[in-house]
């Protein structure tokens, strides 16, 4: 059988089933071999796997994928590429097209039904314009997942992997290191793709924590925080979590819990680590929580 990834049977497969790539759900179809091998061997993949793949479009990925792993559970949200991957899939036995939202799945309930309740390695050539909400739902559901290995928008890896201090971390960043460790792979330039994307690519993996590396009071408060903290990006911590009426944090709070985990009142979000966030969350908390 020759792979997708070969550009001439990828065009071959396009023009047999008159596709057009749907910029509703940000379809471009990858056709670089090493990219695809690269992809496979970064997530680890082997024959006692279950991989999770979201959005396979006309299966490129997913005939590596089943390759190596296995079972596959390929989620397509276009009906219209159910056939296609029906053919290109003909020959796999362990891949199975799942029609629907990954945003809209209950990961848990799926584990549970395919995989015996066994965490999922999530892999993935994800559209650019939903990217986050999909990376979030894996992670903060406590959705059984491993790892999550997707190819994103070459800035929005950079800013999942950023520390402190940089112009680019920010509270992406942080939910993502939250949960997991994060690691670029390889940048993907847009000639590795039908059509091209204006804008370079990049593989990264998330290998889940088995245990947290901060312990907050509260998550959600934690998180409220976070988003505060960066929701101004040019204030002052002070005045950006002072504003956020959501918090209750009034700017005395806000400045006294900064100065208890050795800041200044006139710090701002991008120079705290998230062992910082979570001290400077879990103070305000306290605060909010007295009469």
């Amino acid at each position: 059988m020759a792979y997708l990834g070969n550009p001439a049977r990828t065009k071959e497969v396009i023009n047999k089933y008159h596709l057009n790539a749907q910029k509703k759900f940000g379809q471009n179809f990858l056709i670089d071999d090493g990219v695809l091998e690269d992809i496979v061997s970064s997530a680890g993949i082997t024959k006692d796997d279950t991989v999770l793949e979201i959005g396979p479009g006309i299966g490129t990925l997913t005939q590596y994928l089943a390759e190596a792993a296995g079972q596959v559970i390929a989620v397509e949200i276009d009906d219209k590429l159910l056939p296609v991957l029906e053919d290109t899939l003909s020959e796999y036995d362990n891949a199975q097209v799942l029609n629907a939202d990954i945003l809209e799945v209950d990961i848990k309930s799926l584990s549970e039904e395919k995989n015996n309740g066994k965490p999922f390695k999530v892999v993935a050539n994800l559209p650019y314009y939903i990217t986050t909400p999909i990376i979030m739902k894996l992670l903060e559901e406590g959705s059984p997942v491993e790892s999550i290995t997707v190819m994103v928008q070459k800035e929005v890896a950079d800013r999942m992997q950023e520390k402190e201090g940089s112009k680019e971390y920010g509270a992406l960043s942080i939910a993502v290191q939250y949960y997991a460790d994060p690691e670029v792979v390889c940048v993907v330039p847009p000639s590795s793709f039908i059509p091209q994307p204006g804008v370079d690519s990049a593989v990264i993996k998330m290998t889940r924590y088995e245990q947290m590396p901060v312990v907050v009071e509260d998550e959600k408060f934690f998180f409220q925080v976070v988003k505060a903290a960066f929701s101004q990006r040019r204030k002052t911590l002070v005045n950006g979590l002072s504003n956020n009426k959501e918090l209750g944090i009034s700017k005395d709070m806000a400045g006294d819990a900064l100065e208890k985990i050795g800041r200044t009142r006139t710090e701002r979000g991008e120079k705290l680590s998230l062992k910082e966030f979570a001290q400077l969350s879990d103070i305000l908390y306290g605060f909010t929580r007295k009469d």
